[in-house]
């Protein structure tokens, strides 16, 4: 043995298999961990081949079978109930400390109860809270019960990591003043990123994510509408995929948008990723949710402006408002059609700001590390 300790990080999804702020984050942070660490990821089955693979001085153990995450347009019950009983599955390994993602907060309760076994510190990533009215507005009635189970799941960690600051502060809002929470922000590949050429394919607007409700991405195909209506024959790219793919392409049609709206579900990179960003004029994050905004993150440091709203559960606006060249607006067409149009009148610089260069996952995976390792 090396004498590391032995990192059980415990996600339900992983990169590249699924694409997402946070199976990034679990990617770039295994990897740097791994120099201080033996680091173990528990997962799904995502990959061909046998339960356990070793990539980038990482092994991958794959705890059941991969189950889809989403049942339409929300997170799956059965999924979550599924992977949680899994969990249960660490008490065959061996290591020093678990570190969970959060979501989908049943998996934690199982990690608890191994590490509770065990005699084993817990700490969770947590990337975003979403309480009590947006349950509501999510699940209806059974929201409240929801948002028990999240309250009872953020009590059970020995140290939470917060993707965000914004995000701490929820945390210390319903668990109080001397709760143990680190805030560990999401970050990006600034390298990648500079060595990223502008893609040969241009657009006017882009925007980069899942396909989901809450994304709103509806909410920038309209405003596309209203420009046209204006006469500004703007372009829009959709880079992504998930439950509203189909939805929203029959939106664009309907709207007469066909000519003007691609989307693209094969952007297979981040390398690839960055360069159409960088084709693109103006970045469109419409987002009524998000916990830290890794999207808006990285389209500031290819040096764009960017367009978002003032969704009170849009934590990427804070991103958006420290930048000169960054728009927020309501969340209404008719105000995302009038910033976007702002953002396009102006000189693009490409210039990145300085305090982008502060969120590079080195400096995260320093802050993950000490209190991982604690």
């Amino acid at each position: 043995m090396s004498g590391k300790k032995v990192i059980a990080l415990v996600t339900d999804a992983i990169h590249p298999y699924s694409r997402g702020g946070k199976e990034i984050r679990y990617h770039e942070l295994a990897k740097r961990l791994a120099a201080r660490g033996d680091v173990h990821v528990f997962t799904m089955h995502w990959w061909d081949g046998p339960p356990t693979i070793r990539r980038d001085g990482v092994t991958y153990h794959a705890l059941c079978r991969t189950i889809p995450m989403y049942k339409g347009a929300r997170r799956s019950i059965r999924q979550a109930l599924v992977f949680a009983f899994a969990c249960l599955g660490l008490l065959r390994h061996r290591f020093d400390v678990i570190e969970a993602d959060h979501m989908p907060y049943l998996p934690v309760f199982a990690c608890k109860v191994v590490a509770a076994l065990r005699r084993t510190r817990l700490v969770v990533t947590w990337h975003e809270v979403w309480g009590d009215d947006y349950w509501r507005a999510y699940l209806g009635r059974l929201g409240t019960v929801a948002w028990c189970v999240e309250r009872l799941a953020m009590r059970l960690p020995d140290t939470i990591l917060a993707a965000s600051a914004h995000t701490a502060d929820r945390l210390r809002a319903v668990l109080g003043a001397g709760a143990d929470v680190v805030v560990a922000p999401n970050g990006i590949d600034l390298d990648l990123v500079r060595a990223a050429s502008p893609a040969a394919t241009r657009a006017d607007i882009v925007v980069v994510g899942r396909l989901m409700e809450h994304k709103r991405v509806d909410l920038l195909l309209d405003a596309v509408a209203r420009l046209r209506d204006r006469g500004r024959a703007v372009t829009c790219l959709v880079i992504g995929d998930g439950p509203e793919r189909e939805n929203l392409a029959a939106k664009a049609r309907e709207l007469g948008l066909g000519s003007a709206v691609r989307f693209r579900h094969d952007v297979a990179g981040q390398e690839q990723l960055y360069g159409l960003m960088k084709g693109a004029k103006v970045f469109a994050a419409p987002s009524a949710r998000e916990g830290f905004g890794v999207a808006v993150l990285e389209a500031l440091a290819c040096g764009m402006p960017v367009v978002t709203t003032d969704a009170p559960d849009n934590l990427a606006r804070h991103l958006v408002r420290r930048s000169a060249r960054g728009r927020v607006c309501a969340a209404t067409p008719g105000a995302f059609a009038d910033a976007i149009a702002a953002a396009l009148a102006e000189p693009r610089t490409g210039v990145v700001e300085d305090w982008v260069e502060q969120f590079g996952w080195d400096a995260t995976a320093d802050v993950a590390a000490k209190a991982v390792l604690a």
